[in-house]
């Protein structure tokens, strides 16, 4: 079965206008693109229309992709100052000769709503985030939604399971590696030397769950995939047809996998809407944060995990 990313999405987009509501200020999100990537450019405006429909502040920039690390780090300085913007995301990827650490590195901590910063990166290896970067944490939010929904306790529902992820970048694989520790299953990271081995299959028919997020169009196909394994697509692959017009596939060969999987996470239409949804949400806990207050204890304990 396809699980329905859209419908968790709207549940989270209902309970942000409730923590939208005793904002004096409001809440804002800068994006900033250097370059042209294409998925890259849809990200930017889908997340650009969520936020003003939402009635967050939204502030699209964007710079060449010859553009230098001065340049760079003088636009984020440029977005810190802005007292309507309380969240910054900065687009992967960035052009090659651009260091991302460095980038990183000078993002203001309490306006890292992707916490790629060093410190907000160890926060959430320690299981005391600030923030949860927004793609990994939709996936879990979709998992603990749909194991909730067929009858088991998301508490205990990974304990020892196998939970293979695809993937080992620094905003999506290696956060979601920590979320499956907290959550107690049994963690196993491939990536490129992996596949440059042939093991990469020997893994993913082992696992029980499966997460995707490498950004190879239809890498996973159901032979891969264990019969009964929960199969989750996080890759956004922008492919431009012959009339010009773009759609977004995944990682996964959907057909197939639905046809051995309990269930699949389809592009579009899956992990994406909750990630839209995560990031503004980050976005407004940072703006509470700037005005003092201390997110509750409910947001904490769902950040852990």
């Amino acid at each position: 079965m396809l699980i329905d990313g859209t419908a968790y999405a709207e549940e989270l987009r209902v309970s942000l206008l409730d923590e939208l509501s005793g904002l004096p200020d409001g809440a804002g999100i800068a994006t900033l693109l250097v370059g042209e990537d294409l998925a890259a450019q849809v990200y930017q405006r889908r997340i650009d229309r969520h936020a003003r429909e939402l009635g967050v502040y939204s502030r699209p920039e964007l710079l060449p992709a010859n553009a230098t690390l001065g340049q760079v780090v003088g636009k984020i300085a440029e977005l810190d100052v802005d007292p309507q913007v309380s969240g910054i995301l900065v687009l992967r990827p960035l052009p090659a000769h651009l260091e991302e650490a460095r980038i990183f590195s000078v993002l203001p901590v309490l306006k890292d709503v992707e916490a790629q910063h060093p410190v907000n990166a160890g926060l959430l290896s320690l299981g005391m985030p600030r923030f949860v970067p927004s793609t990994p944490a939709a996936a879990f939010h979709m998992l603990d939604r749909y194991t909730a929904s067929v009858g088991r306790d998301p508490r205990t529902a990974y304990d020892g399971l196998d939970l293979v992820l695809v993937g080992r970048s620094n905003n999506v694989g290696k956060p979601a590696a920590i979320l499956g520790l907290q959550r107690n299953a049994t963690v196993i990271s491939c990536h490129r030397h992996t596949f440059d081995a042939g093991r990469l299959s020997e893994h993913t028919r082992a696992a029980d769950i499966l997460i995707v997020a490498v950004g190879v169009p239809g890498l996973v196909t159901g032979e891969m995939v264990r019969e009964g394994a929960i199969v989750i697509d996080i890759g956004i692959n922008a492919l431009r047809d012959d009339d010009g017009s773009v759609r977004l596939v995944g990682d996964v060969d959907t057909p197939s996998v639905d046809a051995v999987a309990e269930a699949v996470s389809p592009v579009p239409g899956g992990v994406g809407p909750i990630t839209d949804m995560w990031l503004l949400r980050n976005t407004i806990d940072a703006a509470w944060l700037q005005a003092g207050t201390a997110l509750s204890e409910r947001h904490r304990a769902e950040r852990a995990g």
